[in-house]
């Protein structure tokens, strides 16, 4: 094939033809991705499902796991994460550091008893597979954080993401995120000792980590500085000063600019992740006079990029782990949507919030997504988690974000049962 076309370019070469050859993975994966993407949620759709479910479907009839056409998983991999950097971006633009302030007192707890509640019955089951206590761990911790996508375009359904029990989730779910942050930065200084064998990454004595958490979080101190004292100035400034212009896609350009800038900065310059990074760029674009006009002109971006990422999941998926592990799939699923979920509705009530609170982010957290691959893709390469495990995430993964949907209609009917108030 390759001497084919030597000799073709050959004869245009003679004829004085210029032929540029090129590659069209990135065109096919996000072409084809797209429209498998449309049948399949005009498909769930119709059959009065959530067209994410079509989506997440797509993505396992474009993987490599079934027949057909193969999309490129890297590619989609990647894609998928402007979504979430665009998704991010546009929370941020509509919460303020008061909206944080007003949910601290529940959420860093009761996030953090969630998650090692969560880890626990991770750590538990996977005693009973005679798994190791890293391998544990990992799967765990995976288990533990929900996905801010599927989150928010759930709370965007529900039309709750201003409310308050909203701004609570999605507290909640930063808090998870940040304590994610940390983990994948811990995670190879301890993975010898968790293997028991000596690590091949970094040394894990404590001075070492000592050292390593002292560097964390100066990095995430060092960027929040930055942004509150000089970002929250310099970019709505610019904003407006491109604004003025009066160019409608030169201002979208450069809303696009500060949000993939922002985020790519902060995660190669301070650590932070991608996901965090958008927040507090759209954060600081919020205090821009004209933060509704680009939440306005991203949201086009924001759905396509989006939908990229659950066809991205969808295409990590190996539908045969459902015959061969059935059982040990139901075990993931139960601690995903009723372990974890229990805990957080356990912990909010007994701080006396209101049910309504509870209920939402109960149901929100029934459901793993992108924090949970990338630690099992961590764990993988760490030679702490097996790769049935990996494959027993990815599948939680996608059976929770599929049911999801159920657990908001649940928390929504006992809300009616009750008769609760808003909060």
């Amino acid at each position: 094939m390759r001497r084919q076309w030597e000799l073709r370019l050959a004869s245009y070469s003679r004829q004085g033809i210029l032929v540029v050859p090129h590659e069209t993975v990135l065109i096919s994966t996000i072409a084809v991705s797209l429209a498998y993407a449309c049948v399949g949620g005009y498909a769930a759709h119709r059959l009065r499902l959530p067209p994410l479910v079509g989506y997440l479907l797509a993505g396992i009839v474009v993987g490599p796991f079934t027949p057909g056409f193969v999309a490129d998983a890297k590619l989609a991999g990647e894609l998928a994460e402007i979504g979430v950097i665009l998704l991010m971006f546009g929370v941020g633009m509509h919460f303020s550091l008061r909206d944080l302030a007003a949910v601290r007192h529940i959420a860093l707890p009761g996030a953090v008893i969630q998650m090692v509640v969560a880890t626990a019955l991770g750590i538990a089951v996977a005693r009973l597979w005679s798994w190791t206590f890293g391998a544990g761990l990992v799967l765990g911790l995976a288990l533990s954080v929900a996905s801010t996508v599927v989150l928010l375009r759930a709370l965007e359904a529900q039309g709750t993401l201003g409310s308050a029990q909203g701004r609570l989730a999605v507290g909640w779910l930063i808090v998870e995120d940040l304590v994610m942050v940390l983990t994948l930065v811990l995670l190879p200084a301890f993975s010898g000792s968790l293997s028991g064998a000596p690590s091949d990454h970094t040394a894990s004595t404590l001075p070492h980590l000592l050292v390593t958490l002292g560097l964390t979080f100066g990095k995430v101190a060092i960027f929040i500085v930055l942004m509150l004292l000089v970002g929250a100035r310099l970019f709505p400034w610019l904003l407006a000063h491109v604004a003025r212009t009066g160019s409608r896609e030169l201002f979208t350009l450069a809303v696009i600019a500060v949000a993939l800038g922002i985020a790519f900065s902060a995660y190669e310059l301070f650590g932070v992740s991608l996901a965090l990074g958008a927040f507090c760029a759209g954060m600081v674009i919020n205090e821009s006079d004209h933060s509704h006009r680009a939440a306005s002109d991203l949201q086009p971006l924001q759905d396509a990029f989006t939908v990229l990422f659950f066809v991205a999941v969808g295409m990590l998926f190996d539908p045969a782990i459902l015959v061969r592990q059935p059982l040990a799939v139901l075990l993931v699923v139960v601690i995903i949507m009723l372990g974890k979920s229990l805990a957080a509705f356990l912990i909010i009530r007994a701080l006396r919030y209101p049910l309504s609170a509870a209920l939402t982010v109960a149901a929100g957290l029934a459901q793993i997504g992108e924090f949970s691959f990338i630690l099992a893709e961590l764990g993988t390469h760490l030679g702490l988690l097996p790769l049935t495990g990996r494959n027993l995430i990815l599948a939680g993964a996608l059976l929770s974000i599929t049911l999801n949907p159920l657990c908001f209609r649940g928390a929504k009917a006992i809300q009616d049962w009750r008769r609760v108030s808003p909060i």
